[in-house]
């Protein structure tokens, strides 16, 4: 079966493939990361969905609860700001208090091509919440992870990588803001952060892969301005030519879930298979520095 056929024909695990296992997944009460959540939910996990707003994770969770089934795992309703790293610290220090393992981390949350505006700690907001928060959140929890091994983290990037380049000289997008570009050099540096992470957890058990879920029907780009007259084209050409949520969602579903990938680390899927990479995104060099200038903006290196 190709990786099209497996995403377009929702992917079946046996019923109870993730029983005793606990499954963060950030950004889960909207889009992808909602309908991954059903899906883990079906599956027998327990599922830790960390999002921003507290209320609507709330009706999702009872969404699902109702949507899976008279057997299904546990839902779990946490909140978790990713523009602002004391919100992340203290959702760690929550989950270390209260969870004895973490199976899978899901970094599913994501802004897209939003105004100008900075996080709590004053970094442009797309950078902030699509890779800071998320290098910060990963950190905090790598020695639960280790712990729980074999474990697993999955980061959703987006084929829109391609676009961008890492901006050392203003990463925080001072002198000018480009909202195409920096969504793009957000979704690039979660790509380096996963082939940089892949490399530190050699010999851990831990294994992190990154993904690109394709053009998927949500909410992410309620900031893009359409013309009042091509609404209905383009609301039509959706539902024909993007993803369904769950259709977006078989790809970290199989990076979460399936045995065929254990063991595999610091690679990227498309539809289930691995996919090959712009020479920019597989660049060792690149991954190091923005790793380590990360550690700083984040509070964990000097």
């Amino acid at each position: 079966m190709t990786g099209r056929q497996k995403a377009a024909q929702l992917l079946r695990y046996p019923a109870d493939a993730m029983r005793g296992k606990t499954v963060i997944v950030t950004g889960a009460n909207c889009g992808i990361g909602k309908a991954l959540a059903g899906e883990l939910l079906k599956l027998r996990a327990r599922v830790i969905m960390a999002c921003r707003d507290r209320r609507g994770a709330e009706e999702a969770a009872e969404d699902l609860r109702k949507q899976a089934g008279p057997e299904q795992g546990e839902v779990v309703v946490k909140h978790l700001d990713l523009a602002s790293l004391k919100s992340v610290r203290a959702f760690c220090e929550e989950i270390k208090a209260e969870e004895s393992r973490i199976d899978v981390l899901i970094n599913n949350a994501g802004v897209y091509q939003c105004p100008y505006t900075k996080t709590e700690e004053g970094f442009e907001m797309q950078l902030g919440v699509n890779h800071l928060g998320h290098f910060l959140l990963t950190h905090l929890l790598l020695d639960l992870l280790k712990a729980s091994a074999p474990s697993r983290i999955v980061v959703v990037s987006s084929k829109l990588y391609k676009y961008g380049s890492i901006n050392f000289d203003d990463l925080n997008s001072e002198a000018k803001y480009d909202k195409a570009f920096c969504y793009s050099q957000s979704k690039l540096a979660n790509l380096l952060f996963t082939l940089q992470l892949a490399r530190e957890l050699q010999g851990t058990a831990v294994t992190v892969n990154a993904l690109t879920p394709g053009i998927v029907r949500t909410s992410l780009g309620r900031h893009v301005q359409i013309p009042l007259l091509a609404k209905p084209l383009f609301y039509l050409a959706s539902r024909v030519f993007f993803k369904s949520p769950l259709e977006g969602a078989q790809t970290p579903l199989y990076l979460a879930c399936s045995p065929e990938v254990e063991g595999v680390s610091g690679k990227c899927f498309a539809n289930c298979e691995e996919e090959e990479l712009m020479a920019k995104a597989t660049d060792e060099e690149a991954a190091k520095r923005l790793w380590d200038l990360s550690s700083r903006m984040v509070g964990l290196a000097d």
